[in-house]
């Protein structure tokens, strides 16, 4: 579990991939200030903020939060992982998600959803791999480096 020392290296990894792909849909980075609340926030409703770490330096982290606000989707949550472009395909991806899927299922989640931009090819073969079955394509949702995105919807039943 994440440490605040962490947040920085949270916010860099988070900006990293912001800055470089549409994993992210959104155009300026964030400060560590939000990255800080943000994190407060999930503390605050029982979310985890899982590191991956090595020698001190972390490689990457995942986190879940709620799908939408309402208490009809209370056992159904929204997840994402991001790691330093070094660390990807090295099983670090794995393990993190493997923690983050077991802390969903222990807090009595039913649903796992997780949001992919449709040309992110390594993203959707990785959801495979822990048997998540893409339940929506919703097309020219996004608009990133100057062009309409697709976002495909996949979900990983809990429980």
């Amino acid at each position: 579990m994440a440490e605040d020392k962490d947040i920085t290296a949270v916010t860099e990894i988070y900006n990293e991939v912001l800055r470089t792909s549409t994993a992210i849909y959104r155009d300026e980075e964030a400060s560590i200030d939000e990255r800080v609340l943000w994190w407060q926030s999930q503390q605050q409703k029982g979310y985890p903020l899982f590191i991956a770490e090595e020698d001190d330096q972390v490689l990457g982290f995942a986190s879940y939060g709620d799908f939408r606000p309402w208490p009809g989707y209370r056992f159904t949550v929204e997840g994402s992982i991001h790691l330093r472009p070094d660390a990807r395909r090295h099983g670090t991806g794995t393990k993190l998600f493997e923690e983050l899927i077991a802390h969903a299922r222990a807090a009595g989640k039913h649903m796992l959803i997780a949001g992919v931009d449709a040309e992110n090819l390594p993203s959707c073969s990785f959801l495979g791999k822990f048997g998540a079955e893409r339940a929506g394509h919703l097309k020219e949702v996004g608009y990133k480096f100057g062009h309409y995105l697709d976002l495909l919807l996949y979900q990983i039943r809990l429980s």
